[in-house]
Order: C-alpha cells, then sequence, then structure tokens
C-alpha cells in the first residue's frame, strides 16, 4: 500500500507543477486562457493573482515530492509526514473548488483524485 501511495504522491505532485506552470508562467497564453475559461483581457487583470496561486501549488507538489523522496531515503516519519502534508492539501484545495464552484467540478477530480489515493493508500500503509 506504501507503494501505492508514493506512486500516486509523485502524479500528484506532477499534475500540481504543471498548474503551477499554467498559473504562473503561461498565465496569459491562449492554452492556459482555454484551460481556465478566461478571455485575454481577464488573463491580463488576474495575472498577478494567478501568480502568486500557482506557487502554492508548487510548493504542494515540492512536498509531495519530497515527502516520496524521503520516504525512499530511509526516513519513514518525515517522508509519510511530507506526503500526507502535501496532498491533504491538495485534496482540501480540491474540495474547496468543488464545494465553491461546482462548475469547475472536472477540474477539481483532476487536481484531487491522485492526491485522494496518495493519502488513502498511506493511511492504509502505515495502519498495517
Amino acid at each position: 500500500m506504501i507503494i501505492t501511495a508514493l506512486v500516486f504522491g509523485v502524479l500528484a505532485a506532477l499534475i500540481h507543477v504543471y498548474i503551477f506552470l499554467m498559473e504562473s508562467m503561461w498565465w496569459t497564453t491562449p492554452r492556459a486562457r482555454a484551460t481556465f475559461g478566461t478571455t485575454e483581457a481577464e488573463a491580463k487583470a488576474t495575472k498577478e493573482l494567478a501568480f502568486n496561486q500557482g506557487f502554492y501549488n508548487l510548493f504542494l507538489g515540492i512536498a509531495a515530492a519530497l515527502g516520496v523522496v524521503f520516504y525512499f531515503l530511509g526516513q519513514q516519519t518525515i517522508g509519510a509526514t511530507l506526503l500526507l502534508t502535501g496532498a491533504g492539501s491538495m485534496l482540501l484545495a480540491a474540495t474547496v473548488l468543488l464545494l465553491s464552484s461546482p462548475d469547475k467540478k472536472s477540474s477539481a477530480l483532476k487536481q484531487g483524485v491522485f492526491p485522494l489515493f496518495a493519502v488513502v493508500f498511506m493511511i492504509i500503509g502505515l495502519s498495517n
């Protein structure tokens, strides 16, 4: 179960790094605007906000990825703690998105499913 949790942790981290790139680096590009449903004017007006928000996603991805690294380096307590903190925060953020903007259900699921599996499998693995 732990290995499964770590795999999902890596996948969750990768998605959140990609979200960071979309929000912080590519926010005003046609692809990012299409993904987030913004016009060119809206993207320009919210560029600073998106830049900041993207870094939140990056830091969550780093926390989850470091959890995996520490776990494989034999520091299981540190690794599990970082993975549960990073992935758990990702899961909670996806839940907030789903509850506050039901029309963004697809986005919430995309950013929340891998963290959900990482958290659930890590808890199961640690309880054995």
